[in-house]
């Protein structure tokens, strides 16, 4: 989820964008889940912020195939073996699994007693890519190019097992082992969520083979096949017959982790032509793509924690918004004191010259 984009300069700048906009979605979303009265809950505000922040995970997972592709192009390019490849691709999903179980260790220890410990194996979006890594990383033993085809069949085998996989009886598998692949709502489990991993892991390999000046053509050609695949995956969701016995369209359904993909790939685009043309520099959004790990740590830990527990599930609509206006703004703070503004100097940055002063400083003499 933290952005690897910066050295890619301004072409690549509308990932961190689009990174960007899934976080400000999430922290809306999150806000309003936490804090408005129940006795809203079936209202416009509430049913519209939930609606689109269905589509933040989706974001970062696709995103996080992007990054995937660059390290495996990366690879390549430095003349690594095929294993060599595939190790270094896997490694990066030890990496995520470590921050996940951090994670939830630490919701857990700071919720005082009130949250059980079987919240402890919930699996979480970090779960879900690291071990989408790990299913993924041999793909990295084929060239670039090839990693655009074999990427968009990975996911679409991925998104059309779902169903197959939650059809299943499943009943011997432990449920702490079973969340992490059977479809469930309150979970993210490897199918179908890791199809947007291995979606994304096409499209960054498409990243990494176009020519420069070519990328305005294939960001047209992206917003293009996205409004096809909305539209078409829509299309095909409401015909009255399936291939399938049972399917619950919001948790298990192909068509939606489509509908997903193009409305990620129009997403794009419109990111693409933005920080081409119009906003070329610093943008809130862009500084939020850059410290989304760290935004959407700290932000599950304020929203979702005791900090704020006299105004959790009491909030009007207008009382939330203030909230999530005041939260979005703390993250942007958080967020610049991690990466400092505009060029200078970060926090921990600071931090860290002045304690190498202090150390540096000549020890008082006898008689000073």
């Amino acid at each position: 989820m933290s952005s690897n984009t910066r050295t890619g300069g301004q072409r690549l700048a509308f990932l961190d964008w689009t990174r960007g906009l899934a976080a400000l979605i999430m922290l809306q979303g999150h806000v309003f889940h936490s804090f408005t009265a129940k006795e809203l809950r079936n209202d416009g505000p509430y049913v519209l912020s939930q609606f689109i922040g269905g589509i933040t995970p989706a974001v970062f997972l696709f995103l996080t195939g992007v990054t995937l592709a660059f390290l495996m192009d990366s690879a390549s390019r430095k003349g690594l073996s095929p294993w060599q490849r595939t190790w270094a691709a896997a490694r990066r999903s030890g990496y995520l699994l470590l921050l996940a179980v951090l994670f939830r260790l630490q919701m857990w220890s700071f919720s005082l007693g009130k949250s059980p410990w079987t919240d402890l194996f919930k699996v979480d979006i970090l779960n879900c890519m690291g071990l989408g890594i790990i299913a993924l990383s041999p793909l990295a033993i084929f060239s670039t190019r090839d990693r655009i085809r074999f990427g968009v069949i990975t996911g679409l085998f991925i998104a059309g097992a779902a169903p197959f996989i939650r059809m299943a009886d499943w009943s011997w598998l432990h449920p702490f082992a079973r969340a992490w692949f059977v479809p469930d709502p309150n979970f993210f489990a490897f199918f179908p969520w890791a199809a947007f991993i291995a979606f994304g892991l096409a499209a960054g390999s498409l990243l990494r083979v176009v020519e420069p000046g070519a990328m305005g053509r294939m960001m047209e050609w992206w917003a293009l096949f996205g409004l096809i695949l909305v539209v078409g995956a829509h299309y095909f969701a409401n015909l009255p017959y399936s291939i399938y016995p049972q399917s619950d369209f919001w948790v298990d359904s192909p068509a939606l982790i489509l509908i997903k993909t193009g409305i990620i790939l129009m997403i794009a685009s419109f990111a693409w032509l933005w920080t081409t043309y119009v906003n070329t520099g610093w943008s809130p959004l862009r500084q939020l793509g850059t410290t989304s790990l760290l935004v959407y740590w700290v932000h599950t830990e304020l929203v979702y924690g005791s900090w704020f527990w006299r105004w959790k599930e009491a909030l009007t609509v207008p009382q939330t918004l203030a909230a999530a206006a005041f939260i979005i703004l703390l993250m942007l703070g958080l967020s610049i004191a991690r990466t400092g503004w505009k060029g200078g100097p970060s926090v921990p940055a600071l931090l860290r010259q002045r304690w190498i002063a202090w150390r540096e400083q000549p020890l008082p003499q006898a008689g000073d």
